[in-house]
Order: structure tokens, then C-alpha cells, then sequence
């Protein structure tokens, strides 16, 4: 046996391996106030009512959610911005094809008060919605 064939069987340690800590994937879900306020009420939600429509609950990407929130809710101003982390979510979050092909978040079971991260008012600006600065990749605890 080599000398460094001896030294690594003497040893008996493995080399460290790296380990890489992942931030949470943040996905968002945009209430109007009344369905928030029920949300919190109640704990848990199947969704609003084109979710109930379509059997799951609609979710956003980072990338998603400032399209979404045009789209959806262009002159609504008293909204509310939630954010989930995708991971804890488990298997009933699926990625299904929708808006113009991409894969979005689709949650097939009730959202609840423990699944969320944060949460921050949306208010409607003159050109739009005014996310909040910066918490779009953010976990706040």
C-alpha cells in the first residue's frame, strides 16, 4: 500500500463536503383586502374565486407577479401581496403551463396562515402597482 493509499485508510474520515445553504424560492399570491382579511380570519383558503373556478390556487414568480398583478387586478388598488416559500409547499405545488407557455406555480390544496412568509400591501400608482422594494427575493421572519 502507498504511503497516501495508508494514510487515507488509517484515517478514516471522509473529506468535508460543501454544504450550500439555498434561500427559500419565494412564489407570491396576490389577494384583494376583503379576501385577505377572510384569509386570516379563517386561517386557511382555497383561493379567490377564479381558483375555486379552476380547482387550485394561482401562484406567481418573482418574474410573474408584476405581469400578474397588471393583468388581473389593473384598477383594483386595495390589494394584498403574500408571500409563500414554494419549497414548504410539498408535492401539491405543481408547475403547469399557462400565460403564454410558462411554467407557473399551482397550488391543489387550501393555502394557510402557516404557509406564509410575509405579507405587504399592493397599492395602484399612477403607472401601476408599487411592489415593495427589494421583498420580492426577501424571507423575513
Amino acid at each position: 500500500m502507498t504511503r497516501a493509499g495508508r494514510a487515507g485508510a488509517l484515517s478514516g474520515i471522509d473529506p468535508p463536503t460543501a454544504r450550500v445553504h439555498h434561500p427559500p424560492m419565494l412564489i407570491f399570491k396576490i389577494f384583494r383586502r376583503s379576501e385577505w382579511n377572510a384569509f386570516r380570519a379563517a386561517g386557511a383558503t382555497a383561493g379567490a374565486p377564479v381558483d375555486l373556478a379552476d380547482g387550485f390556487i394561482h401562484l406567481s414568480t418573482a418574474a410573474q407577479v408584476t405581469e400578474t398583478a397588471a393583468r388581473h387586478f389593473a384598477t383594483e388598488s386595495d390589494l394584498v401581496l403574500v408571500a409563500v416559500d414554494g419549497e414548504r409547499l410539498g408535492a401539491d405545488l405543481r408547475w403547469e403551463p399557462s400565460r403564454g407557455g410558462q411554467l407557473f406555480p399551482h397550488l391543489y390544496r387550501a393555502l394557510t396562515i402557516a404557509d406564509v412568509m410575509w405579507d405587504k400591501s399592493l397599492p395602484l400608482g399612477a403607472t401601476g402597482h408599487i411592489f415593495p422594494e427589494g421583498h420580492l427575493f426577501e424571507r423575513q421572519g
